[in-house]
């Protein structure tokens, strides 16, 4: 019977999406891994493949669609021997299920498939017929399942699919065969907070209310994209349950400017020029090191305590900002933490960093002095620890250790803290180790 490809969801907190283009037409025969189309999230542009192989009978949506829900119907796919006239019968399954509701309540939720799983290579061998159960009805599975579910000796009567009505797909297969019994790590956490969606607004006044206390006024309604909601919706959500304190610095930067110009000019010949971002993001991994109670993050009824220092750098970009995550940043060179800076922010900007590419991390820095901005609080990105506000750095009046007063570069910086993973003296001592890093700049290279 055909099969519905679903629109899919992409990353952890996508809940809708654009479909920018579709890059195969009616009547395109594919096969599982061909790329069917690019599909806009809430952060990024990204390429979706297939799962199964059959022809396109039909295109739902078109390409430059907006608002596409997570797992709503954009293509038809027909199996061999089908054509468009059957695409009728998509809704058999739903119509199975709502006469018989024994079957819909043990019946798997559907979910949008797993896309990115290739087919086994070389593996051109037809697919089965299709399954029935022991009532002589229809088990209704994917080519690619029933290929592999015949190889490996398995009874698909046995399994619940997680495609759509749910058919049976090849994650659901493999899953069955490995069967691995869930650990306490992996099972969800108990009594945890429930996220708001990506999609959700923040609470406060209507729509209708703001609108009417500017009737009178001209103004022009601006249309919130993907990335802006979530945005919106995590950060109401970080400041309404994140305890934030506070804590704050002022560090001097004549030593790192100094030692920063000497690198540069010995690094002139491989084209590397260090900034003083980089040696904050070194200073901020090795901190987390010397203070490891402090490089952890809230998990809903517990805390967990990172071993690697993962940092996040938030990045602005048109219409928002992303937080790609360097790992293991303690371990790298200032060199080499500076050239993926340059990277993942290149491709940030394009909105072409991978999901893995910019969740996780315990510590975020986030960075506006080069706006000329001496000092700000930052809100904490959730699930992290804390988040470090770093300001301009400018030339006051100092008295040195000799009581004298001179001239030196102040940069002020705000550590925003998560009381629930780190309490006040805790917070104190990271800050303290990440100012001593800063100030002693040659200690990060030993």
């Amino acid at each position: 019977m055909p099969t519905e490809i679903l629109m899919p969801a992409l990353s952890p907190t996508m809940e809708e999406g654009t479909l920018a283009k579709w890059l195969i037409k009616e009547g395109d025969t594919v096969s599982s891994g061909d790329l069917l189309a690019e599909i806009e999230t809430d952060k990024a542009t990204m390429e979706f493949e297939a799962v199964d192989e059959g022809v396109i009978g039909k295109i739902l949506v078109e390409a430059g669609s907006e608002g596409v829900k997570v797992n709503t119907p954009i293509a038809v796919l027909l199996e061999e021997g089908e054509s468009a006239d059957d695409i009728g019968e998509t809704s058999a399954p739903k119509a199975e299920a709502k006469a018989n509701p024994e079957e819909t309540s043990d019946a798997a939720p559907k979910e949008a498939p797993k896309e990115a799983q290739k087919a086994p290579a070389g593996d051109a061998s037809p697919a089965p017929a299709a399954p029935k159960d022991a009532d002589g009805k229809r088990i209704f599975a994917s080519p690619l399942a029933r290929r592999i579910a015949a190889q490996k000796g398995l009874d698909l009567a046995a399994m619940k699919g997680s495609g759509p009505h749910g058919r049976i797909v090849k994650a659901d297969v493999e899953a069955a065969e490995a069967a691995p019994a869930k650990s306490a790590e992996s099972a969800p956490v108990a009594g945890a907070p429930k996220s708001a969606p990506a999609g959700a607004m923040p609470t406060g006044l209507s729509t209708e209310t703001v609108l009417k206390m500017y009737a009178d006024r001209d103004f022009e309604e601006v249309k919130l994209d993907g990335m802006r909601k979530t945005i919106a919706a995590r950060l109401t959500e970080a400041k309404q349950t994140i305890p934030h304190f506070y804590l704050r610095r002022d560090i001097k930067l004549d030593a790192l400017m100094k030692f920063r110009a000497q690198l540069n000019k010995q690094l002139e010949g491989r084209s590397v020029k260090l900034s003083i971002n980089d040696f904050i993001i070194k200073a901020c991994a090795l901190a987390l090191q010397a203070v490891p109670d402090a490089n952890a993050v809230w998990a809903g009824d517990r805390v967990l305590k990172l071993k690697p220092s993962d940092v996040a750098v938030a990045v602005a970009i048109e219409g928002g900002l992303f937080t790609p995550v360097l790992k293991d940043a303690d371990m790298k060179s200032l060199s080499a933490l500076s050239a993926e800076m340059k990277d993942l922010a290149g491709r940030a900007r394009d909105k072409k960093l991978a999901p893995h590419e910019y969740q996780g991390g315990a510590f975020a820095v986030s960075n506006l002095g080069m706006f000329g901005i001496d000092n700000f609080d930052a809100v904490i990105n959730p699930p992290h620890g804390a988040i470090l506000a770093v300001g301009s750095g400018v030339k006051k009046p100092v008295v040195n250790a000799e009581g004298e007063i001179e001239v030196a570069t102040v940069m002020s910086v705000t550590l925003s803290v998560d009381h629930r993973v780190i309490d006040g003296a805790l917070g104190a001592e990271l800050l303290k180790a990440i100012v001593e890093n800063l100030e002693n700049p040659m200690v990060m290279l030993a």
